[in-house]
């Protein structure tokens, strides 16, 4: 067997004994733990105010598009930080890669702008 496979091996046997370990320790807390369900115990709690009505309620979309395109502009933040800490060596190369990149963030917020994505009301 090569070193490249039995690489991959050993990733395998850490799986299959981290899976094994948490599914052991799961059913020994499963034997082990108190269950004693009661009505109080399996009300719905939201920050300390008693629940009214029920317990499922539509949200509209936009909410979702909203938090969706705070995460893409937050991922571009963790891709923009290495690159500005390491811009002396990556010079005239990684200035025009980094404004690709963040042109295409911008045609983004572009579109997202044009469709009126952005207006929270």
């Amino acid at each position: 067997m090569s070193q490249f496979l039995r690489s991959y091996l050993t990733v395998i046997w850490f799986g299959l004994a981290s899976i094994l370990i948490a599914g052991l320790l799961l059913g020994i807390s499963a034997v082990l733990r108190p269950n004693k369900p009661s009505e109080e115990k399996l009300l719905t709690y939201e920050s300390g105010v008693d629940p009214v009505g029920e317990g499922w309620s539509q949200s509209q979309i936009r909410y979702y598009v909203y938090a969706l395109l705070f995460v893409i502009f937050d991922v571009e933040a963790v891709f923009i930080f290495p690159w500005a800490t390491q811009l002396e060596r990556y010079a005239g190369f990684g200035l025009i890669e980094m404004g690709v990149f963040v042109a295409i963030l911008v045609l983004g917020l572009v579109y997202a702008w044009r469709k009126r994505v952005l207006r929270w009301a």
